[in-house]
């Protein structure tokens, strides 16, 4: 018989296998209606770090309309958001962001995830202005700054401003091999391919099964356009 105590544990250790099957077996029928939201929370967590989507949906739909524990529901929406765009669900990605919004949390976090989903659903200048709202309140903010980078030099909207941002995220996280991609992207979009090809080795290196730095190496080495 599964603890939620034990599954807690094991979620702060990261062993998030671990803790989903020790959640799974706990007996729902002996927990109040706190400890039965705050399960499905910790579930919804786990599936979602496993990268099994929909399960997590399931879940963390339940800690919603429960609306018994602000910062779960808070952190949910957040997680549903990332859901909705990973699945390139993007419009689902907005309205759960929009829901914190109008609930008064603004956060970097917030703008950089419906930054994600204006550049999936092709608006780059909307992509853009969300990043830069995201760095007004955090200058620092990695994420927005490689974003915005990329989509700046990806879309030849400001190959040399967009240069300047793959290399400050860089700088601020060198063995993100996402940011040595759009650094990598940034050098080959400004025609200089062996400075190109230098960053993607290192993010091939990092990340050697991500597609996207692999289309963009193959792009490098004239197997595609």
């Amino acid at each position: 018989m599964g603890t939620l105590q034990e599954g807690k544990r094991l979620f702060n250790l990261k062993r998030w296998d671990l803790a989903r099957n020790e959640l799974l077996e706990v007996n729902s029928d002996n927990l109040t209606s706190a400890e039965t939201t705050e399960l499905s929370y910790y579930l919804g967590l786990c599936y979602t770090k496993l990268e099994q989507y929909e399960d997590g949906l399931f879940h963390l739909e339940q800690v919603i309309a429960a609306e018994s524990h602000a910062p779960w529901v808070r952190q949910c929406r957040m997680t549903l958001a990332y859901i909705y765009v990973v699945t390139n669900r993007y419009k689902l990605a907005e309205f759960e962001l929009g829901q914190l919004l109008r609930n008064g949390l603004e956060s970097a976090q917030i703008y950089t995830t419906l930054a994600y989903a204006a550049y999936g659903q092709k608006n780059y200048q909307g992509a853009v202005e969300l990043y830069e709202k995201a760095l007004e309140l955090d200058g620092n903010n990695a994420t927005a700054i490689n974003g915005l980078g990329y989509i700046l030099v990806d879309t030849d909207m400001d190959l040399m401003r967009g240069l300047r941002f793959c290399k400050k995220a860089v700088e601020l996280k060198p063995q993100n091999p996402a940011y040595l991609d759009s650094l990598g992207w940034a050098y080959y979009k400004l025609g200089d391919a062996a400075e190109a090809r230098t960053w993607l080795h290192r993010a091939i290196e990092l990340a050697p099964h991500s597609e996207d730095i692999r289309n963009h190496m193959r792009v490098l080495v004239g197997e595609t356009k």
